[in-house]
């Protein structure tokens, strides 16, 4: 297999729980507890813009309302995405995938970019994605890994950039999903923890794919994945994880 340019440990959303997710604020935490790599999600205004955020409706992590799909990125840039957490974020921004590659860029921090479309967008999203994680990385030499559960967003945005990192992002491992890893040229396979075995680990590394789990906040847990190889984990308890496995902070 070829080198891994991740850590064990990537910070979920930015900056787990310690702050509000997908903003430039929890890629901050990261970076100040150590971590040199995040996971976030990717999706797009209504006028085509690439916006951090995970849920197609706006509610749960920001103020306003409304489908995502449906408002221009002005629109969005006006709500508060940080006050939902804790006051001290208050007035945090939804921030663009621009502004969020800049500043990992500057700081010398690696990414998983998880394009996570709004209904009936896979491949517009797949498209844009893929050709920003392309030109903003140019030159860089850790390429982000770009993941999906959409294997029709995955599929553009290999269309557009042949040489990203792709990850195909599962709930549970099935043995279908290994021609898929195949067609789509896939670095690595993203799954749900619970649903692992030491065996599927094997195998997919035989095959030359690397191994990928979400969302990892126990530490026993994350020690017995690592005794069966897992090469990724993201966790939302970056204090607790750090101080358990300080080493696995670094690649």
């Amino acid at each position: 297999m070829k080198a891994w340019p991740f850590p064990k440990l990537i910070a979920h959303r930015g900056g787990g729980t310690l702050a509000p997710e997908n903003t430039l604020a929890a890629m901050r935490m990261g970076h100040a507890l150590g971590y040199q790599a995040v996971e976030f999600d990717v999706k797009l205004s209504a006028d085509g813009v690439a916006i951090l955020m995970h849920d197609p409706v706006l509610g749960r992590t920001s103020t306003g309302s409304g489908e995502v799909c449906r408002l221009p990125y002005d629109e969005l840039a006006r709500q508060d995405a940080g006050l939902w957490h804790s006051p001290q974020f208050a007035g945090e921004r939804i921030p663009r995938l621009t502004e969020v590659a800049a500043w990992l860029l500057a700081h010398g921090m690696r990414a998983n970019v998880e394009i996570k479309p709004c209904p009936g967008r896979d491949i517009e999203t797949g498209h844009l994605v893929g050709n920003l994680c392309r030109d903003l990385w140019l030159g860089h030499k850790v390429q982000p890994l770009v993941s999906s559960f959409s294997v029709a967003a995955l599929t553009a945005a290999r269309r557009v950039a042949p040489d990203l990192s792709l990850g195909l992002l599962v709930k549970d491992f099935e043995p279908e999903h290994v021609s898929v890893l195949e067609s789509l040229g896939c670095a690595s396979l993203n799954c749900h923890h619970a649903q692992l075995k030491p065996a599927m680990v094997d195998a997919l590394h035989d095959r030359g794919y690397r191994v990928m789990v979400y969302t990892v906040n126990c530490v026993d847990r994350a020690s017995e994945l690592a005794v069966w190889g897992v090469d990724s984990l993201f966790t939302d308890s970056l204090s607790e994880m750090k101080s358990a496995f300080p080493d696995w902070l670094f690649v």
